[in-house]
């Protein structure tokens, strides 16, 4: 994660506190920093109205006011039931779950043992003084969780650990988490050192008496030092995975970009990582800003994935895990987005990874969608269908992994929520002879919450897996529910200035 955004673009950016509604699922675009956030488009304000509508009705049933209501799980069927009427049915909801607590409890009683896994999680550490960082607040507030700013306020206390436990742990159903970091070149950008992932693992999962968190150890190929702090990993840190950005510094035109398929850098890089049993790498791929051609100028190139079928078929014990799915971010419309998928049956660098199994032969390359799924959800759900639909299958629904790049978008239950009611429209299927998703807990969905991470990072489904329910972590998350805590329906970005 990093901001691409230049003081011109944050300037188009507004905080979500200038937003009166609090919706469980965004109603905008919200960014992480790493692409320009579109304004509020017409349908997602025809849902946002339609919900309020919903909200209104169900509520004063229930005795609830607006608010109160869409901090309930029927105000979240509710938003799924708006953004079916606007968008076309692509969501499993029905309006009765809006309208019945009792049918939302057994939904969710049923539900409770499915395994999230969440592959890709951030929070920034406690000396972490740039300001900068509040413009995700401002982004992610107004596209897609405007109540994000009520409970402490737009401070980077939102983006440190205590939030962040609270976010994840807490107020969703994420079981393990995978915590990530990024590389800048000037060292006070970094959100969180490697010895501090490694530090906030082992508090974790101390604390839980378990597996629940995992963790990343960044790399920084071409600067010096760097096969140094490999072998420190290796020797000292022992982490589940790697992670890299091989566009180098994702807060501008970085000094050290690099190629996964550089012999002379990686090849030595990707020998080690596999004697010292360390086969998965996930890299940041996709997600630049709209004038990545001049921002990026000389660089914006590493952040395709032509550099991937080689260095997959050099080493086929490693995992390459790609950020994002590659997915670069919407450059117009999303309706023009759509209209190029629906003459094509192409998304712009997503597609190319979705293929590269067939097209080089390769099966060691995964598609982790955070950031590209939510983005998608909100702007066109029938887009976030095809997204989906394309890497279940025509990459394999064995090689599509769960992450939601929290906690810039608040808590991600919203998310899993999504995933569990995503389903590809009936014509969609026909046209491109594809399969469908399924329900909730189909077998293609729960590869994609847990099953896939759980291969990837050495997670045994028993032993680590079936003390969740019951280690101290659930226990500490029980006496929280217990107390009745509303949603907040928090995220955490920036979102496009409203404009008269």
């Amino acid at each position: 994660m990093g901001i691409y955004l230049d003081k011109e673009e944050l300037s188009r950016t507004a905080p979500a506190d200038e937003l009166e509604f609090k919706s469980p699922v965004p109603t905008q675009i919200v960014s992480n920093g790493e692409f320009n956030p579109m304004p509020q488009t017409a349908q997602q304000k025809q849902v946002e109205e339609r919900l309020k509508d919903l909200a209104d009705t169900y509520g004063a049933k229930m005795g609830l006011n607006r608010r109160q209501f869409l901090q309930t799980s029927c105000g979240m069927a509710a938003a799924f039931v708006a953004m079916n009427q606007v968008f076309g049915p692509v969501w499993q909801v029905s309006e009765a779950e809006a309208a019945d607590t009792e049918m939302m409890s057994a939904r969710s009683k049923a539900l409770k043992n499915q395994f999230i896994i969440d592959d890709q999680t951030h929070f920034v550490r406690d000396d972490f003084e740039q300001e900068g960082l509040l413009g995700l607040g401002q982004y992610a507030s107004e596209h897609w969780n405007p109540s994000m700013l009520n409970d402490i306020g737009l401070t980077l206390e939102r983006y440190k650990f205590e939030n962040y436990l609270k976010e994840v742990y807490f107020d969703s159903e994420t079981d393990i988490a995978l915590l990530s970091g990024a590389p800048f070149d000037d060292p006070a950008w970094w959100l969180l050192s490697n010895d501090g992932i490694n530090k906030a693992r082992h508090v974790v999962n101390e604390v839980a008496g378990g597996r629940r968190l995992l963790g990343h150890f960044v790399i920084t190929p071409g600067q010096d030092g760097w096969m140094d702090e490999v072998d420190r990993a290796i020797a000292e840190i022992k982490p589940e995975a790697w992670k890299g950005y091989t566009i180098g510094d994702p807060l501008a035109p970085s000094k050290f970009p690099w190629r996964l398929d550089d012999e002379k850098l990686m090849y030595p890089f990707y020998e080690k990582a596999l004697k010292a049993g360390i086969n998965t790498i996930a890299i940041h791929k996709g997600l630049l800003p709209k004038n990545y051609e001049e921002a990026f100028a000389g660089v914006w190139q590493y952040a395709t994935v032509d550099d991937l079928p080689k260095a997959a078929k050099d080493w086929p014990e490693m995992n390459f895990v790609m950020y994002h799915s590659a997915l670069r971010p919407f450059l117009d419309k999303p309706d023009d987005e759509m209209a190029e998928f629906e003459k094509s049956g192409y998304i712009k660098w997503s597609t190319d990874l979705a293929r590269m199994p067939k097209e080089h032969g390769v099966n060691n390359v995964y598609a982790e969608i955070g950031t590209a799924f939510a983005n998608s959800a909100v702007a066109n759900p029938r887009f976030a269908a095809a997204f989906i639909g394309q890497l279940v299958n025509e990459m394999g629904a064995d090689r599509v992994i769960w992450g939601t790049d929290s906690v810039w978008y608040g808590s991600p239950q919203w998310q899993i929520e999504a995933m569990r009611r995503l389903e590809i429209p009936e014509d969609m299927l026909d046209k491109m002879g594809w399969q469908p998703l399924g329900p909730a807990d189909s077998a293609i969905k729960n590869q994609i919450f847990a099953y896939n991470s759980a291969r990837l990072y050495k997670v045994d489904m028993r032993a680590d897996l079936e003390p969740v329910s019951t280690d101290k972590l659930s226990i500490m998350k029980a006496a929280y529910e217990q107390e009745g805590p509303a949603r907040s329906n928090a995220a955490y970005g920036y979102v496009a200035k409203k404009t008269a």
